[in-house]
């Protein structure tokens, strides 16, 4: 499967919402509200420039596998550093989406002049993220104990990792 990687559209949010719902309603990642609604997750991921959004897409078949959202850090003083999130569809996790979309969201990153990235609530219990990150160059820089309900494990840190680039 060759990837590619592009500026999601409004029209991608219909593939995009899918996956996204069930990310988001399972709770085990990201700290959205598990109700969160079509439009206001509309809202929350499909960022306007100077940030940017973005999906994979499955060149053979059009497929829309993943996405993500890139945006400074902080304002002011502090928008030197990036951030940024990433889903990637379940249906097409272990085949390289996720690295695609790091990737991509570094050379982003270096391209606008950011001097590092960081992701500010990584949730300890996502292995595989956080195995990928550190394979990438992102390092743990702390854990706020107890700062995420996990469903199944209840109350689990959350990492915030960081990378210059």
């Amino acid at each position: 499967m060759k990837i590619s990687i592009r500026e999601a559209t409004s029209g991608d949010w219909p593939a995009i919402w899918p996956f996204f719902r069930t990310i988001v309603a399972a709770g085990d990642t990201f700290t959205f509200p598990l109700d969160l609604g079509e439009e206001d997750g509309r809202g929350w991921w499909l960022l306007r420039a100077p940030d940017r959004t973005v999906v994979a897409v499955d060149e053979e078949t059009g497929t829309v596998l993943g996405t993500a959202k890139m945006n400074r850090n902080q304002a002011g003083n502090g928008a030197h550093v990036a951030s940024a999130s990433y889903m990637v569809d379940p249906a097409h996790g272990g085949r390289g989406v996720g690295r695609a979309l790091v990737e991509y969201s570094l050379d982003w990153a270096r391209e606008h002049g950011f001097r590092g990235m960081q992701f500010n609530a990584v949730v300890e219990t996502n292995v595989h993220a956080v195995r990928l990150y550190e394979r990438l160059g992102f390092r743990v820089v702390g854990t706020v104990p107890e700062a995420f309900h996990h469903p199944v494990r209840g109350y689990v840190g959350l990492h915030v990792m960081h990378r210059p680039l």
